[in-house]
């Protein structure tokens, strides 16, 4: 059965228009909000500070029995001058109870710390020292590691281009690069409407090594795409038929590679779900963004970049001989 994604191709630039709007507006009410001030909710990697964590000891009589009431904890936190802080709670593993707190502040001295800890304990209860957990990240390291991560980012889109412009034409290229920001601004877009959501997703630093993974799944699965694209040019060039609608050509490119993309991305997202459910708190959020961006990756390659090429070289009539003039020689 041939796909012919160029038939409805408008069905789905509408799909990608849809979400690329909402995380945009999502953005947007992010950057507006007071308490994250950026696209997404970041981390205390980029923005500093200290982040509490700790859990009910339920071993003790009668320590859990009651739910934590988080206004409780607000009261106690704007008491110890911390109203600004950013507090939610946290599932036990063993109980899924929300029997923790997670607190992220301003920088906090190991008195403050102390003084925080034993107001919260008279109020909710004592808390298991096997389970705290306190990390604290200065604010001048959160903005060198975000400069570094989208200048990271940015030389790779441009090697990217350069690489693709010398292999393939012009179009290939830019439409390329048009597919990898789709994959990401969708991938940023999602975590930003997750950080507003009650789940408050934080992007951190390994969130930037999730999006130059992105950049490079999706490209290798567009260039296999475009080398077929090629091919078939060149082979109907060499049969004197080069009359055939670009759009057909693009057809049995995306169908010819269909079944190896989609098994490609299905096993690369068995190995992230499994380190999603099963690889612990730190890499959930980093397994969430690659499956979300792989997911994109597969879906642009097919459906974004191959279907602008064929819209491009339909307004700009230009001819579908091969890409290389010693092919037509020969």
């Amino acid at each position: 059965m041939k796909l012919a994604v160029n038939k409805t191709r408008s069905l789905w630039w509408s799909i990608s228009a849809a979400i690329i709007l909402v995380g945009i507006i999502s953005m947007v009410i992010s950057t507006l909000n007071p308490e994250i001030k950026a696209p997404v909710r970041p981390g205390l990697d980029f923005i500093g500070g200290t982040r509490l964590q700790v859990e009910r000891d339920c071993t003790k009589p009668g320590n859990c029995d009651q739910p934590i009431d988080i206004n409780a904890v607000r009261d106690v936190a704007k008491a110890q001058g911390l109203g600004d802080a950013s507090i939610q709670l946290v599932a036990d593993k063993e109980t899924k109870q929300d029997n923790g707190i997670s607190i992220r502040s301003k920088n906090l001295s190991p008195e403050q710390r102390t003084q925080l800890l034993n107001a919260l304990k008279e109020k909710i209860g004592a808390f298991d020292p096997n389970k705290d957990s306190i990390d604290s990240v200065g604010p001048s390291l959160g903005r060198e590691l975000f400069t570094k991560g989208l200048l990271a980012l940015f030389l790779s889109l441009g090697g990217i281009l350069v690489y693709l412009r010398f292999r393939f034409q012009w179009d290939y290229a830019i439409f390329a690069i048009v597919a990898l920001f789709h994959d990401i601004l969708i991938t940023v877009g999602i975590f930003s409407i997750l950080g507003l959501a009650p789940t408050r997703i934080e992007a951190d630093s390994l969130f930037v090594v999730a999006l130059l993974t992105i950049v490079g799944f999706s490209v290798n699965d567009t260039v296999v795409i475009y080398d077929r694209i090629r091919e078939t040019l060149e082979i109907n060039a060499k049969q004197n038929n080069t009359n055939r609608p670009i759009a057909d050509i693009v057809d049995d490119a995306v169908d010819q590679t269909l079944g190896r993309s989609i098994n490609t991305t299905f096993t690369t997202l068995l190995t992230l779900f499994a380190i999603f459910f099963f690889g612990g708190e730190t890499l959930k959020n980093f397994s969430l963004a690659l499956i979300v961006g792989f997911t994109m990756g597969a879906y642009s390659s097919i459906f974004i970049a191959s279907t602008l090429l064929a819209w491009w070289r339909e307004r700009s009539q230009q001819p579908t001989p091969p890409e290389n003039v010693e092919s037509v020689a020969s």
